[in-house]
Order: structure tokens, then C-alpha cells, then sequence
């Protein structure tokens, strides 16, 4: 890998990228790296790179012409190769490590364009340059940093630069999630320890731990990035459906059945909606965030005969309320329709206690839902959920739901009214 930087700053950007790993890289020819002076370039006798705006302005721009004769002369000295030439702009597209391993994979060689000053010529970069990257939404005084930041982050992805290639795959961003916590000498610093499983010995159980923090950290420290992994491997959906039931599982090993909830069952209900409504905000998902569903909610359920507990053995361990009174705000369906002319009963709240969740009550539950519509002597029930709420989504889907569109539910000022609406029609 080549990479060539042009900067108006050669000695300070080449002392750093010299310097300790990539340094130790370049030394042994694994990469390439040179810090080129654009000033040698520019026809201008007093070494000018940079002029007035045309139509005003604060500050200089940098001229097209030592640029380009900087790029071509870098060209020239390299040959024929599959190369980029990248400027690093406020204005190009975020950088992240996914692009890092796309120009590491594609190119042998990289020109970086430093700009400075308030820029450069647009028609430089219309005429010279494939591509313009950003280190995020903010501005620096030049390119320098950015282009070190690239050179760093694609060199140390040339086999032989780190000394394995674990050095970098279990790293932060990698596969789209954070890297685990990192530990070393004493055991013990300042009252703190090092979590026990990394001193038992035991290597896969390390992994797995390594592997669970690595999610729990995403979930917590970046929720953009959990939103969007897609989880394939089986042993991350078993490691995340540990995560979303708050720890290890309940076995059923005792009958699970329902009935109408009572006056003395509140406590344990909203225990659990309690738990349901932490677990939401944790996700950032705009769900129950606010007084719905509370205490009375409950009593009005209570009173109309609308709410129903989940019991495992004799422990409460899930909720539901199941009305037979249609839900106005479903008449508003878009992206899609309800089965038409269908009477229907509304599922408005199901919640598992925390520690039920992954143990299969969920869907236990979701069947005596069933039985409690066929004793309405009705087939159709609707739902809706959060869009963000996957696991739900995943539960109806599972347990026969359709998605039938989008609604808007009655939610307080300032949160979040859109919801994604499911159906299923019982058969006969």
C-alpha cells in the first residue's frame, strides 16, 4: 500500500506517520508512505498556492494548478496502479472503518489532498479528485489531521503491520459493534477488579463474555450502531436474546395459564410494566415513556373486566389487557389496510417480568390472548407497536401477526405517536 500526502505541512505529518507502529511498517516496506510539499509545484516565482476569493470573502483559497500538477507528478513517479485520489473535506462523506477497508481492499495507492486556508478551487476538485471523505460534522484548520487519521486506520490493516490480524478484528467498529473492555495489571487498582471470568482460565467462556459486552456496550454507548447490526451468527441471537430477557431465563417447568386480573395483582403488574417501561428507555425507543399505561389505567381495566394476568406455578410473571372496544385511532391506517368488515378485540398492553423473558412465556402468553379473543367469540385481534421495538415486532410476527400498515396512537406532548400495526385472524 502506497499512500501519498499532499499537504502544505510535509515534515510535521511525516514525524508523526513515522513513528511508532506505521513507522515500524514503513521501515520494513509493508507500506509506503510519503509527505509531499505542494509548494514545489506551483508556477507562481514567490511560491504562492493560495489566492483572494472570486465575488469577496473572508480569507484565501488554494489555486487548481499546483494541486494539480502536485497530483500529477505523484501520479508519474508511481505508474500504472489502482489508485484514489481522496481530498479531505468537511464536505465528504463521513469516514468510517467499513471505508477504510474498502480503499485498503480496492487500491494500491492513495493520494490524500490536504486543503487549508478556506479551501480549494472547485475546479480542482471537479477535475482531479474521486473522492472526498470527512472525519465527521465538524471543521479543522486543514486536512493534515484527517489525512493521518485515513493513512493510520488503512496501513494498519496491511497484513504483517499489526502482529495478527486479531489485533484489529475484534475491534471497536469492526463488524458494527464496540470492542469489550480492555484490563491489565494489578487485579486489583484503587478498589476496582478485573471481572472474574478473566482470571478463571477458561478461554470460551472469555469469548463469550467478550462477545456479550460488546453488545451490551453498543446497546448503551452507541444505540445508532445497535439499531442497524444485523444479527446473523446463532451465537449472537442467543447472546441477544440473554440481553433483552435482562439475564438468564426462567425454565417453565410449572403450568403457565391466565385470569382476570384482580385489585391485589396491581403490585406485581406494575412491577412489571415498571421493568418493561426501564427496559424501552434503555433502547431508546419512545414506548411507554410517559404515564401510559399506570396504576389508573389499570383500575379502569380492572373495573371493565379488560385486564388479565400470566401466571407461572402461582407467580404473576406477565400482562395483558384485551378489549373488545375498537380502537379509533387504527380507522387512520396508512402504507397499507386492515382485513375489512371483520369485528376485531384490541391487544393495548403485554408485558413479560424481566426475568421471564426468553424463557418462551411470551408466547404462552400470547395464547391465552388467543383464548381470551375466541371467549370474546371473536377472531380478529389488532395490535400496534413501536417502530423501533424489534423484539416485539419479532413476537407477533412469530406468533402469526401480520404487519398491516401504520397508525397513530393518543400518546402525551412530545413523544412519539407513530406505531406499526399487526392483525391475525384466528381460524375457526
Amino acid at each position: 500500500m502506497r499512500i501519498d500526502i499532499l499537504t502544505l505541512f510535509p515534515d510535521t505529518v511525516s514525524a508523526v506517520l513515522h513513528e511508532s507502529i506505521i513507522g515500524r511498517a514503513a521501515a520494513k516496506g509493508l507500506v509506503e508512505i510519503n509527505c509531499v510539499q505542494i509548494r514545489d509545484y506551483t508556477d507562481n516565482k514567490q511560491n504562492q498556492v493560495d489566492d483572494y476569493p472570486y465575488g469577496g470573502g473572508f480569507g484565501c483559497v488554494m489555486m487548481a494548478q499546483p494541486l494539480k500538477a502536485c497530483v500529477d507528478a505523484v501520479k508519474a513517479a508511481s505508474g500504472d496502479c489502482r489508485r484514489r485520489v481522496i481530498y479531505l473535506s468537511p464536505q465528504g462523506q463521513t469516514y468510517t472503518q467499513e471505508t477504510a477497508r474498502r480503499l485498503k481492499r480496492d487500491y494500491d495507492q492513495l493520494i490524500l489532498v490536504c486543503g487549508h486556508y478556506e479551501g480549494v478551487d472547485e475546479r480542482f476538485i471537479e477535475a482531479c479528485v474521486d473522492e472526498e471523505l470527512s472525519l465527521g460534522d465538524f471543521v479543522l484548520t486543514g486536512g493534515e489531521i484527517a489525512a493521518m487519521a485515513v493513512a493510520d486506520s488503512v496501513c494498519r490493516l496491511v497484513p504483517g503491520v499489526l502482529a495478527d490480524e486479531q489485533c484489529y478484528v475484534g475491534e471497536s467498529h469492526w463488524d458494527g459493534l464496540l470492542e469489550y473492555p480492555q484490563y491489565t495489571r494489578p487485579e486489583v487498582w484503587e478498589g476496582r477488579a478485573v471481572p472474574e471470568v478473566l482470571l478463571a482460565g477458561d478461554h470460551e467462556r472469555v469469548e463469550r463474555w467478550r462477545r456479550e459486552q460488546q453488545f451490551l456496550r453498543t446497546r448503551d454507548k452507541r444505540p445508532d450502531l445497535y439499531e442497524k447490526f444485523a444479527v446473523s451468527a446463532e451465537a449472537d441471537k442467543k447472546i441477544l436474546r440473554k440481553l433483552e430477557s435482562g439475564g438468564e431465563h426462567v425454565r417453565l417447568t410449572l403450568p403457565v395459564d391466565y385470569r382476570p386480573a384482580v385489585e391485589m395483582d396491581l403490585p406485581a403488574i406494575l412491577a412489571i410494566i415498571a421493568e418493561a417501561r426501564e427496559d424501552l428507555q434503555r433502547q431508546h425507543i419512545d414506548q411507554w415513556q410517559g404515564s401510559y399505561p399506570g396504576e389508573g389505567n389499570f383500575r379502569v381495566d380492572l373495573e371493565r373486566g379488560e385486564c388479565f394476568v400470566v401466571y407461572h406455578g402461582e407467580e404473576i410473571a406477565g400482562v395483558f389487557t384485551l378489549t373488545t372496544r375498537e380502537e379509533a385511532s387504527y380507522d387512520a391506517i396508512t402504507d397499507g389496510k386492515w382485513t375489512p368488515n371483520l369485528p376485531y378485540c384490541t391487544l393495548l398492553i403485554m408485558a413479560v417480568a424481566r426475568r421471564y423473558r426468553g424463557s418462551g412465556l411470551a408466547q404462552q402468553l400470547m395464547k391465552c390472548v388467543e383464548r381470551q379473543a375466541r371467549e370474546y367469540s371473536l377472531r380478529c385481534i389488532r395490535t400496534d407497536t413501536h417502530k423501533k421495538n424489534k423484539a416485539s415486532q419479532a413476537l407477533l410476527r412469530e406468533c402469526g401477526f401480520r404487519y398491516r400498515g401504520n397508525v397513530l396512537v393518543r400518546v402525551r406532548e412530545g413523544h412519539d405517536p407513530a406505531r406499526q400495526g399487526y392483525e391475525k385472524i384466528l381460524k375457526k
